[in-house]
């Protein structure tokens, strides 16, 4: 049985897929300031929500590893930066 939406309903969850993408860069960011400001166990930690974010604005893993392997916050908001131009 298929289920039906209201037409509130429908908008809300269309404005949740067209927003996601936005709203996916702004955590970036905030990943980023958090890099810059965590040592040891919790910068590891912070790589691990920024490998998930970068895959989920569609950056290509090999990418995210270069990123990784560098650990330079810098590096990483210039492609923050670069994708939200687009």
């Amino acid at each position: 049985m298929e289920k039906q939406y209201s037409k509130h309903q429908q908008k809300i969850i269309k404005n949740f897929y067209d927003n996601r993408e936005a709203s996916g860069l702004q955590r970036l960011q905030e990943l980023v300031t958090e890099l810059y400001l965590s040592e040891g166990k919790k910068r590891e930690k912070q790589w691990e929500y920024i490998e998930k974010a970068l895959d989920k604005v569609g950056v290509k893993p090999d990418r995210i590893a270069h990123l990784r392997k560098q650990d330079d916050p810098a590096l990483l908001a210039k492609l923050v930066e670069e994708l939200m131009a687009k």
